[in-house]
């Protein structure tokens, strides 16, 4: 019998890579449908950098990652116009039966 391989130990690297998880009204219907979690993810972090983290971080398999640029929106004070900051946001489609917990500890 061959012995189960254990999920590696999580590196510094995948904690940059996943800034925090997003927990919305959207969020949390997507992730009711099936087993898909949103996360907010470094600029400069790869799709196989964010199903790499996720897998050791939660211990558990990712079977589709999916990514996209969000650009801030614009905000105004007076005369004066800003924009609140951009980010990257990731949809992480786990493995049939796994799931992810993200509120258990509060």
């Amino acid at each position: 019998m061959a012995k189960k391989q254990e999920k590696e130990a999580p590196v510094a690297k995948d904690y940059t890579a996943i800034v925090q998880p997003v927990v919305t009204e959207k969020s949390s219907i997507v992730g009711g449908a099936g087993s898909c979690v949103v996360f907010e993810v470094s600029k400069r972090a790869t799709k196989e950098d964010i199903k790499q983290a996720v897998e050791r971080i939660y211990k558990v398999d990712v079977s589709k990652v999916r990514t996209m640029n969000l650009l801030g929106k614009i905000k105004r004070r007076g005369r004066e116009v800003g924009r609140s900051a951009s980010f990257k946001k990731a949809y992480v489609t786990l493995a049939a039966g796994q799931t992810i917990d993200l509120v258990d500890g509060l």
